[in-house]
């Protein structure tokens, strides 16, 4: 005769081999980025960058139980480099894009950086961190990842900053259109709906569930400078929120597109 586990302690087990998996492959993967970076050639190192990268998103999300479904695969850009756009509620918005996206590098608050054996293999595997707080480095940060992109490469940014509370979409900051808009690439909102259920803001408990993932239509950037900012975020988040009240049901209400001038700034 079996007992089923106590749902609670299902989860706890879960989280313990969730965080086991998350240390394990960032031991193994963070050196294998680095020395490929130090010692291979640039094409050697990028190719392992992006293995590495993958390899570890689809690692943790396996350990979490997460099954990711992935709406509008059509409008992920087959060569040329792009803005991805995405909400942000949790960290396995992260592990789930890095899933499932061909060619990325990731925008990432600098704190990241700060954090032992992680912080240098992401920084070998091209992820760009961002001094929010320092507006020239930041803006040199996007200036170094638009030229990644008008090569060919994608980058995956949280134009809300942090993670939010609820799947309600905050205002947008300008650095990541203004990026797309220098790099002349198209900006691809993305919605991610699902990962809160998975591990909310606020807590480290981890449950196994349904993430969805949704591509939305590329908006294009050609013709735009500096002056149309606001307009291509007011763009991409009204897309995003569209999807997320017609499809999921979740209000935006009369929510600002673009905070303050000090919240905007990056």
């Amino acid at each position: 005769m079996t007992f089923p586990l106590p749902h609670s302690l299902f989860q706890l087990m879960r989280t313990f081999f969730t965080g086991i998996t998350v240390a394990v492959m960032t031991i193994l993967l963070a050196p294998t980025a680095a020395l490929s970076h130090v010692f291979g050639n640039e094409d050697l190192a990028r190719r392992v960058g992006q293995w590495c990268m993958r390899t570890w998103a689809r690692s943790i999300s396996r350990a979490a139980g997460v099954r990711i479904v992935v709406h509008g695969a059509e409008n992920i850009l087959p060569v040329r480099g792009a803005v991805y756009a995405s909400n942000h509620v949790s960290w396995f918005d992260i592990f789930t894009i890095a899933s499932v996206l061909p060619r990325y590098t990731f925008v990432a608050k600098a704190e990241l950086r700060r954090i032992p054996i992680f912080g240098w293999g992401a920084e070998a595997c091209g992820v760009v961190f961002l001094e929010r707080e320092n507006r020239s480095s930041a803006f040199d940060a996007y200036r170094t990842v638009a030229k990644k992109v008008s090569e060919g490469l994608n980058a995956v940014v949280c134009p809300e900053g942090t993670r939010g509370d609820s799947y309600a979409l905050r205002p947008y900051k300008k650095g990541p259109f203004v990026l797309a808009i220098a790099a002349g690439a198209p900006v691809v909102p993305v919605v991610v709906y699902g990962t809160r259920e998975i591990m909310p803001r606020g807590t480290w408990r981890v449950k196994s569930g349904v993430v969805n993932v949704h591509f939305l239509a590329p908006i294009e950037t050609t013709g735009y400078d500096y002056a149309h900012r606001h307009e291509l975020m007011r763009k991409a988040w009204q897309q995003s929120a569209d999807t997320l009240q017609i499809t999921y049901g979740v209000p935006q209400g009369n929510r600002a597109v673009v905070g303050t001038a000090a919240e905007a700034a990056v």
